[in-house]
């Protein structure tokens, strides 16, 4: 009797969806983008904070219209097939997707590891080689953590998860008890300037707060893996990007409440910054407090890695299963089920990029990286799925539509602008080579546009 090829499993639920994405978004990117968000905006810093999370709430709009409709593994490769056609240019805009996605991930990755190594430097001193040595060292942690089936991963993220809220509890419990919790929101308008607002340092103020929301649409990678998809996909994104955003607002206040946001500038041209709520639970309760929080935010950075690289390791194996990637993605593992190649893959270069890599240069390239080959194309497919399909048989429609697809796309095009020349020109680089990849590819196994049949049909 031939065997059972191994499927994905339909095992997470809301809560757990929730609680992956929650990780995901928090990871270790409020922890280190707080000081130079304030370093950037001054009193106005909040300002950033708070358009994070609305750009964040419209396109959680766009994903959730996609993810119930097309709830498979993979997220945005079906997104764009469905959208540009999957036997037209589909083909083209799907495998540019998966093509960025395998540089982007690990540098989301790098990121993860690159913060870890930086609190670890409150507890021990550590020189600038060995930082590397402890970023690629994690990576190797999550990659053996992930290495299991599904239903047990679920059971895993709860567990991390808990230790997400536990330590962002207590920061914000912190400041409340300090007695001034309110005052950054009070002098929020002490150096307002229009010219601020416009300005180019709030652009890059926001690539650094966007960056920490980054994730609520990790659900969309794991669809195939959703119970109830259609129900579960967009209540997860919302609920997780409406409790992250309560969560960055008040850790936000509770640390420059006690360490005011000119003492917290300053840090920003020492390395101190890199372990800020270390130094602001010492200030509340002590050098011993102060390890256990430090302990804890590690332990967030493991936690958001985990997630991140779960998800991340869904999409080339959905293309290559559909065809459209290297054949060797494809492969699950033959007990597990989960697609090892994939996440062995995504994790050697994580690894690669921890070892070459600034955050700075790291925040800015993943924005660069995502913007125009993701967000901005698949809130263009949306309305082209409308347009063809209707919308008598979505499980979940936009409210106002069209208004949050112009909205979010003229943000993603500001910022795309904001992340500089040096990740803007690495963008290029990168989806030069992915459409000369294609084209040959294409070529070779008379795909569109060479196939007469498909562009006369």
């Amino acid at each position: 009797m031939a065997e059972t090829a191994p499927k994905l499993q339909r095992s997470l639920g809301l809560f757990q969806s929730t609680v992956l994405n929650m990780i995901d978004m928090v990871g270790i990117g409020p922890f280190v983008t707080l000081p130079i968000v304030i370093g950037l905006m001054g009193s106005m810093f909040l300002y950033a904070w708070i358009a994070g999370a609305v750009l964040s709430l419209i396109d959680a709009m766009i994903w959730s219209e996609l993810g119930a409709a097309y709830p498979f593994a993979g997220g945005s490769y079906n997104f764009l097939k469905e959208a540009y056609g999957k036997n037209g240019m589909g083909k083209l805009m799907s495998f540019m997707y998966v093509w960025q996605t395998i540089i982007q991930a690990p540098l989301v990755a790098a990121s993860a590891a690159i913060g870890f190594a930086q609190y670890l430097g409150y507890l021990v001193h550590l020189e600038p080689w060995q930082q590397k040595m402890i970023s690629g060292s994690v990576i190797i942690l999550i990659t053996l953590l992930l290495y299991r089936k599904i239903d047990s991963i679920g059971k895993i993220a709860v567990l991390l998860w808990t230790g997400v809220i536990l330590t962002m509890g207590w920061v914000i419990i912190g400041g409340i008890s300090h007695g001034n919790f309110w005052q950054p929101l009070r002098s929020i308008n002490d150096d307002f300037s229009w010219g601020q607002l416009a300005s180019f340092a709030f652009g890059q103020a926001c690539i650094k707060s966007v960056y920490s929301y980054l994730g609520y649409y990790n659900v969309c990678h794991l669809g195939g893996e959703i119970k109830e998809p259609g129900k579960n996909i967009p209540r997860s994104m919302f609920i997780s990007v409406i409790g992250i955003a309560v969560l960055y607002l008040a850790m936000n206040m509770s640390v420059s409440s006690v360490i005011p946001w000119p003492e917290i500038k300053a840090l920003t041209q020492t390395g101190s910054k890199d372990y800020l709520v270390s130094l602001f639970i010492e200030r509340l309760y002590g050098h011993r407090a102060a390890v256990v929080v430090t302990i804890m935010i590690l332990w967030v950075a493991l936690a958001s890695l985990f997630a991140l690289l779960l998800g991340y390791s869904r999409i080339p194996y959905a293309a290559a299963v559909d065809g459209a990637f290297f054949k060797i993605f494809s492969k699950l593992h033959p007990t597990k089920n989960f697609p090892y190649v994939s996440l062995l893959v995504i994790a050697a270069l994580g690894f690669a990029f921890s070892l070459l890599f600034r955050m700075s240069d790291v925040i800015s390239g993943i924005l660069a990286m995502r913007i125009v080959a993701q967000f901005i194309a698949q809130a263009a497919g949306v309305i082209l799925l409308r347009r063809r399909n209707g919308t008598s048989k979505l499980p979940y429609k936009m409210p106002l539509y069209p208004l949050p697809i112009i909205i979010a796309v003229s943000i993603w095009i500001l910022l795309f602008c904001c992340t500089g020349i040096k990740s803007i020109t690495a963008f290029g680089i990168v989806f030069s080579c992915g459409l000369l990849v294609y084209f040959i590819q294409a070529r070779i196994n008379n795909n569109w546009p060479f196939n007469k049949e498909i562009l006369n049909s």
